[in-house]
């Protein structure tokens, strides 16, 4: 499952953790369920789970009108969007004219703010819409603006994407209004993987982040959810494992990619009804579960 599927390149992307979702959904008997991201961002978890056909649709929310109309425009004007790629100018003078689309997305249409989303992500530091672009304006750094940027590759994994557009399902809401508006209409066969902004850096990484209070009350409201199974990801912070921590969780380390590589503590919290695999073919996982027995007494 190496192989990266999403379009877009994402702080914390959280698609080297696809095995494990897998392995969720297979030990709970899901394969081929409907799977939902309330916060999709570059949703590499779905997409890899529906190209290799281990689910049957998936629905991807997010708040941010920008990521939202890259969605949107791959799925419904995709030879377009891979003609743009193609033709794409990779320069500073270029990258000047995506970043006031960008900055101006009332006076733009979706196309093209789903363009310039796009653009940016792949041409700035670790892909943050607000970061500047890679190598700098003067391009004098090691790395240049057409570094991440293999159009090729990238038309092909936009075209394979809209290949399955009748299984893909977007939403652009709130991630509160997503869980009272949709959430309760999903069926019992339903996954749900949650991954909401960073409690720390987080107004450094994304257009759209949350304070304190708005994690604690997103705790409070997916842990409302009882009709589907789910399962969160977070930084594991005091914070978060205080507001989870009547559920079950284990906190295993990732290695991060942004600006500078670093090793943070993760968590992983899991609806009630959840059965959690006893091992992992991801090694940090596999030994964090060894750590955390207590998950499978209820199970023995």
């Amino acid at each position: 499952m190496a192989k990266y599927r999403t379009p877009l390149r994402y702080p914390g992307g959280k698609q080297k953790l696809s095995p494990f979702i897998l392995e969720l959904i297979a030990t709970n008997g899901m394969e081929g369920c409907q799977y939902v991201e309330p916060y999709a961002g570059g949703a590499g978890v779905a997409m890899q789970l529906l190209i290799d056909g281990h689910v049957n649709s998936v629905h991807l929310n997010d708040s941010s009108y920008h990521i939202y109309s890259f969605w949107y425009s791959i799925l419904n004007d995709t030879e377009k969007f891979c003609r743009h790629i193609s033709k794409s100018l990779l320069n500073i003078e270029e990258w000047k004219k995506h970043r006031e689309i960008l900055r101006n997305p009332s006076e733009h249409d979706i196309f093209d703010v789903g363009f310039s989303t796009f653009y940016l992500n792949r041409t700035n530091r670790s892909g943050v819409l607000s970061a500047g672009v890679i190598g700098g304006l003067a391009q004098e750094g090691k790395w240049k603006i057409d570094a991440r940027f293999p159009q090729s590759e990238l038309i092909n994994r936009i075209e394979l994407i809209a290949s399955k557009k009748d299984s893909i399902f977007i939403y652009n809401k709130d991630a509160e209004q997503f869980f009272s508006e949709n959430v309760p209409s999903f069926s019992k066969n339903t996954f749900m993987y949650c991954d909401p902004p960073y409690f720390n850096k987080a107004n450094g990484l994304y257009l759209n982040y949350y304070k304190p209070e708005d994690h604690e009350r997103i705790a409070n409201t997916i842990q409302n959810v009882n009709n589907i199974k789910w399962v969160v990801s977070y930084d594991g912070v005091q914070n978060i494992l205080d507001f989870y921590r009547n559920r079950k969780s284990f906190l295993y380390q990732l290695q991060y990619n942004v600006a500078k590589v670093y090793k943070g503590n993760e968590v992983f919290i899991f609806s009630d009804d959840m059965i959690i695999p006893r091992d992992s073919s991801l090694s940090h996982i596999s030994d964090a579960l060894k750590n955390n027995l207590h998950l499978f007494e209820m199970y023995a």
